[in-house]
């Protein structure tokens, strides 16, 4: 039995969560407002509400689930003591705009999870940032199914990395070894393999066409969009509460 942390109690947090204790694991759930926020999961997904201290330290994954903004606000030094056998696994995607506002190294250029990795100090993985919630719930298929999703796993551990396949593998998908950290950028948004739920084969091929101006031509459409948003709600009554955008986007 894996024991499990997941911080974010959203969208893709819960689905995971969902497909883990179904199978048998234990998950530890933990958000930005408090254990007992989490009554509601802990009976739907039967998961244990914990501290994000406590879900930090799970032994052997630690999933981050949260808007790409929220890291930079977790506490300083969650991970300084989680063990070093345990896979950290980043499931965020930066939304520029509206969301996650701008994040200077990220608009450089920084692909978005080595960010996160300089963030809190720990090796992490890209995984789950290419599928919907709702297909991890419910498009789990067994080896060798034509239509089984695959999962792109990227990172500089090997053995993490094997690790985490086999976590895919656990719920019905195939892991596939993405390449370093520094080639995430190819299962960002805007790129051939990002929310397209593709098979094994078709996955490497997409992610072999990856283009860096994919991810810029994404960037900025995002910002175009948040740039209209911005001047269709200029003069509403009321300011953008940091509380509320967390909420509505369903994580942390």
């Amino acid at each position: 039995m894996w024991r499990v942390g997941i911080i974010g109690s959203g969208n893709i947090g819960s689905a995971v969560a969902r497909r883990l204790t179904d199978i048998g694991h234990h998950v530890m759930m933990a958000n930005s407002r408090g254990p007992e926020t989490l009554e509601d999961q802990a009976c739907s997904l039967s998961i244990e509400p914990a501290t994000l201290s406590a879900a930090a330290n799970a032994s052997d994954f630690v999933l981050i689930a949260i808007p790409q903004f929220a890291i930079a606000q977790l506490p300083g030094g969650l991970f300084a003591s989680t063990p070093p056998e345990t896979v950290i696994l980043d499931a965020g995607n930066y939304y520029l705009g509206d969301r996650d506002g701008h994040i200077a190294d990220i608009d450089g250029g920084l692909p978005d999870s080595l960010w996160v990795s300089r963030e809190i100090g720990r090796p992490v993985l890209k995984m789950f940032n290419t599928i919907h919630a709702n297909r991890i719930v419910e498009g789990g298929r067994p080896l060798g199914a034509p239509d089984r999703i695959c999962l792109p796993i990227a990172g500089d551990d090997s053995a993490a990395k094997a690790k985490a396949i086999a976590l895919a593998e656990a719920l019905g998908f195939d892991g596939l070894d993405a390449g370093t950290l520094g080639e995430s950028w190819r299962q960002q948004p805007g790129t051939p393999v990002y929310c397209r739920h593709l098979p094994l084969g078709q996955a490497r091929a997409a992610m072999a066409k990856a283009r860096q101006e994919d991810v810029n031509t994404a960037r900025a459409h995002a910002q175009d969009r948040a740039r209209t948003l911005s001047i269709a709600t200029k003069g509403m009554v009321g300011k953008w509460d940091p509380n509320q955008r967390a909420n509505r986007s369903g994580t942390a």
